[in-house]
């Protein structure tokens, strides 16, 4: 199931929270409205599966008794961007509709943690490892010819993490991810190198999970929690299969996923460790 815009859900919860104060039901907002809003549209908004528009947020607003400018502002100004087109939405027909609310998410998100099993997180990828790993999934002929497009879109998502207040990424990689063995000469080397310079940067944390580890939460999968600082619960998990995504989106869900992440951050080489054994493999993986 795709999830909609964070801003979409922000708005969405605040309506309903403005409903509920008043004690409320959808039907009796809909009869208030006198036709201007049906039972189904206000339940649309509020659960976000439906972009808002600005006058029908400012009958609810009218309804709910909200003489607030500031909040009026906010909110309007919320139903507004959650319209608004974002830089993903020019490669419609490449990407898929969980795809780019992965993107959508990210870009909106304050941090990201994320625990990867197999591969080099999306966010720290060089453009060739990208293409290989493409390759590697072996993709109908339809998704070959995007290629170029798909990993424009992979190196355009890294944005985040120098725009003006840059997200704060914490990557958890498991060793033999770092030891995959790509068919292009240096690429692998290219790759390490890439984690390491990307580690230096402050809102940046690199660890490694050695092979050696004993058993540990982390192998039922991976998977990413995308935080959103002063809206903790609009944090979401992304669960990414072969096929599809998941995205967990319930808060007790939530907390298993954080804490098992922290127990993941323990069992994991330090930052310093983790910079070492990456070089080291780098240097296994031979010279450019």
């Amino acid at each position: 199931m795709s999830t909609p815009t964070v801003r979409r859900r922000r708005l969405g919860v605040k309506l309903r929270a403005l409903r509920d104060g008043l004690g409320l039901t959808l039907e009796e907002v809909a009869e208030k409205s006198n036709g201007g809003i049906t039972v189904a549209k206000l339940s649309r908004l509020e659960t976000a599966r439906s972009a808002a528009k600005a006058p029908d947020v400012e009958l609810l607003l009218g309804l709910y008794g909200v003489d607030d400018g500031e909040l009026r502002t906010a909110l309007l100004a919320l139903t507004r961007e959650g319209a608004r087109r974002g830089w993903w939405q020019s490669y419609r027909g490449v990407l898929s509709p969980a795809y780019e609310d992965l993107i959508s998410l990210e870009a909106e998100a304050t941090s990201v943690r994320t625990w990867q099993i197999g591969v080099i997180p999306g966010l720290l990828q060089t453009g060739e490892y990208a293409r290989e790993l493409m390759a590697s999934i072996g993709m109908s002929e339809a998704v070959e010819d995007k290629v170029d497009a798909l990993v424009e879109v992979r190196l355009a998502r890294q944005s985040v993490l120098t725009r003006e207040a840059p997200l704060n990424l914490w990557a958890i990689i498991a060793e033999g991810a770092l030891r995959t063995r790509c068919v292009g000469a240096g690429v692998m080397r290219d790759q390490l190198g890439r984690l390491l310079e990307r580690g230096r940067r402050p809102n940046v944390t690199i660890q490694v999970l050695p092979s050696d580890s004993p058993p540990h939460v982390g192998q039922m999968g991976s998977y990413s929690v995308l935080g959103f600082e002063d809206y903790a619960d609009l944090d979401v998990v992304h669960v990414e299969s072969l096929t599809a995504a998941l995205y967990v989106e319930d808060g007790e869900q939530v907390s298993v996923y954080r804490d098992a992440f922290e127990r993941l951050r323990a069992a994991a080489l330090s930052v310093e460790k983790s910079a070492e054994r990456i070089e080291q493999i780098r240097e296994e993986h031979g010279p450019r």
